[in-house]
């Protein structure tokens, strides 16, 4: 056991854990944050993938002890505010990319890790970004028409048009 500190969607947390223990447990468990799924559990399918310090992790093998000190960004702090959604999850709706909906939470992770590196990514870059992440439902082309969509929204979301100063010109 060991006392670990760390950020979870931008909120400081400090818990006595077993340090073997996944990040995954961690947010489900003891956080109650929900929005993260077990898929495998080995790491494989993307399913409960999460950002620590803006980098994607398989959080169903990413020991917790690894995280103290860092921030961790799960599904339910994508958006940075509350009226409001990531432009990923954005595009994920207008392109009704769910189909099940199971593997989504870890789907929408890795794209939105994926934008933030590259703003306008190919198919081959897409592909690639996406190739951990496993949709039993087959949603690929839809997830790849998404991906785009939002990088096209992120634009707006990264760079809001200030309408004052533009009305003012």
């Amino acid at each position: 056991m060991a006392e670990l500190s760390f950020t979870v969607n931008g909120r400081a947390q400090a818990l006595t854990v077993d340090t073997g223990t996944p990040l995954l447990w961690v947010l489900r468990e003891q956080l109650a944050m929900t929005g993260t799924k077990f898929g495998c559990g080995m790491g494989l399918c993307g399913a409960c993938t999460v950002h620590v310090d803006g980098n994607p992790v398989r959080s169903c093998s990413y020991p917790v002890e690894l995280v103290n000190g860092r921030d961790i960004t799960t599904i339910e702090g994508l958006a940075t505010a509350e009226d409001s959604l990531h432009p990923v999850q954005q595009a994920w709706l207008e392109m009704s990319v769910p189909q099940c909906g199971y593997c989504q939470s870890g789907q929408v992770m890795s794209a939105a890790a994926l934008l933030e590196s590259n703003k306008t990514p190919s198919d081959d870059d897409i592909d690639a970004a996406m190739a951990g992440n496993i949709c039993r439902c087959g949603t690929y082309p839809r997830i790849r028409k998404a991906i785009h969509r939002a990088a096209e929204l992120a634009v707006q979301y990264y760079q809001p048009v200030d309408t004052a100063t533009e009305a003012k010109s």
